[in-house]
């Protein structure tokens, strides 16, 4: 059985007017058209919706069930076609970022933009470079930022990031023989570039704990479950601090990069690039 939604909007308009020629002068037709489409209702439903008799007219039983479900019918009609007609969102732009990179500053240019371009949704994936510019090549990203020993030819803009060693401010021995070391899981490439330091140093190691985001990390770090190797501007705000004997470490860089070079995208592009513009500036005068 399929409810026509014009034949519910005249049954509706019967019902509530308690007339025939009052409700087909509310929705701008005949008598004969509204009392042909009640009766298509009624065929349809098998049952007798309006009592003819009663002055004013009203809906038999079945038509004062049937009237509840044909309000709702109504409703979400009406609610799914000013969904489908509002553009709002309906353009995703995709973005792809290290965890850490997403602070206040970025947040506030993603609501900007989105204020600005409401037809556009922002799907944001934070994760680790590696995986990030995988995705990006393969075309599941429209804008990437992530951190790399070196930027391609086709990045947008880069800066230099500096990494340090930091543990727990709280110790207050020397770390053991192997030393404990706090890691991304594989794939990070913090995780890589330590492994190599340290081994450079010709001191033994082991993996003490292995976190999946920054947070983890840094909270391990502070615990005191062993060294690592982390962005100096990460450590703001915990409880760690810098390991000296391994003394400063070779800077990484932070790319951006974007399929488009005009439109939205190439504007949201620029002013995430002014977000880490000014982050860096506020890095070298720290």
């Amino acid at each position: 059985m399929t409810l026509d939604p014009r034949l519910l909007r005249a049954f509706i308009a019967i019902a509530d007017a308690g007339s025939f020629t009052l409700a087909a002068e509310r929705l701008n037709m005949t008598q004969s058209t509204i009392s042909q489409q009640l009766a298509r209702l009624e065929e349809t439903v098998g049952h007798l919706l309006i009592d003819r008799v009663l002055r004013p007219i009203r809906p038999t039983t079945a038509g004062e069930r049937l009237l509840g479900y044909a309000r709702r019918i109504l409703a979400l009609q009406h609610e799914a076609e000013t969904a489908l007609g509002d553009p709002a969102g309906a353009t995703p732009v995709r973005i792809g970022v290290p965890e850490d990179v997403v602070n206040s500053a970025m947040a506030e240019v993603f609501g900007s933009f989105s204020k600005r371009h409401r037809e556009i949704r922002l799907d944001v994936t934070a994760g680790l470079s590696r995986e990030l510019t995988r995705r990006y090549r393969g075309g599941e990203f429209d804008i990437v930022i992530v951190k790399e020993q070196a930027a391609e030819t086709d990045c947008r803009a880069s800066f230099p990031e500096a990494l340090a060693w930091f543990e727990s401010a709280d110790r207050q021995s020397e770390w053991p023989d192997p030393i404990p070391l706090v890691a991304f899981q594989p794939g990070g490439l913090y995780r890589e570039a330590m492994f190599e330091r340290i081994e450079g140093e010709r001191r033994r190691w082991y993996i003490a704990f292995s976190g999946s985001s920054l947070h983890n990390v840094m909270v391990a770090v502070e615990a005191g479950l062993g060294l690592s190797l982390l962005p100096r501007g990460a450590a703001a705000g915990h409880r760690v601090r810098q390991y000296a004997p391994f003394g400063i470490e070779a800077p990484i860089v932070i790319a951006v990069y974007a399929w488009e070079k005009t439109g939205p995208v190439s504007e949201l592009a620029e002013q995430m690039i002014a977000v880490l513009a000014a982050r860096q500036q506020a890095s070298e005068q720290s």
